[in-house]
C-alpha cells in the first residue's frame, strides 16, 4: 500500500493535522498495521518537499506547534494517477512453500509432514479469519475475504502438491 498516496486521498476531504490524518489511516485502513508516528511526519515532510500538500496551518494550543496540512492540486492529480492505475497481480513463482517442500525432499525431510504442518497452519488462520469476518464491519469483511480467498488457492496448491510428492521427488532428487 502507497502510504503517501492514502494520506493524500484522506486529506481530499480537508485538511488536517498528522494526528487526524494517523487516526484516520488507522480507523479506515491500519486494523492490523497502524502507523506510526514518525511515518506519518516523514511522509508529509516529503509530500510537501513534492509539492503535493501544502502547510495550511500552524497551531499551537500551548504545546508544541501542529501543522494542519492540505492537498494541493499537484496531489488531487497525482492521488488520481494513483487509483486509475491497475495494482500489478503477484504471480507467486518464487513460493517459500514450494522451495521448503523441494528441499524436504533434497534432505531427505519428509515433504509430506511440511505440507500437512503447512495446511494445519492455513486452517488455523481461516478460522481466525472467519471469526474476524463474522464479528466485524463490512471494511473487517472485505479484508478478510480477500486474505481467505488467498489462503483457499495455498490449500489448493498444498493438496495437489502432496498428491504429486512421489513425482516431484523423481524430478528434483537425482
Amino acid at each position: 500500500m502507497s502510504i503517501g498516496h492514502t494520506l493524500l486521498g484522506l486529506l481530499e476531504s480537508g485538511p488536517r493535522h498528522g494526528y487526524d490524518l494517523k487516526r484516520a489511516f488507522d480507523e479506515k485502513f491500519g486494523h492490523d498495521r497502524p502507523l506510526h508516528y514518525g511515518q506519518v511526519y516523514a511522509t508529509m515532510s516529503r509530500l510537501l518537499k513534492n509539492g503535493l500538500v501544502e502547510v495550511d496551518g500552524v497551531e499551537s494550543d500551548g504545546g508544541p506547534e501542529r501543522k494542519r496540512y492540505a492537498i494541493t492540486d499537484a496531489g488531487v492529480t497525482d492521488v488520481s494517477a494513483w487509483l486509475e492505475q491497475p495494482e500489478k497481480p503477484e504471480p507467486y513463482l518464487q513460493s517459500t512453500l514450494y522451495t521448503k517442500a523441494v528441499l524436504a525432499l533434497l534432505t531427505g525431510r519428509s515433504a509430506a509432514d511440511l505440507l500437512d504442518n503447512q495446511r494445519s497452519e492455513h486452517l488455523r488462520l481461516m478460522r481466525t479469519l472467519t471469526d474476524r469476518k463474522r464479528k466485524g464491519d463490512l471494511a473487517d469483511q472485505l479484508i478478510c475475504d480477500h486474505a481467505l480467498f488467498h489462503l483457499e488457492a495455498d490449500l489448493r496448491w498444498l493438496e495437489m502438491t502432496a498428491a504429486r510428492l512421489d513425482q516431484l521427488a523423481e524430478v528434483v532428487a537425482p
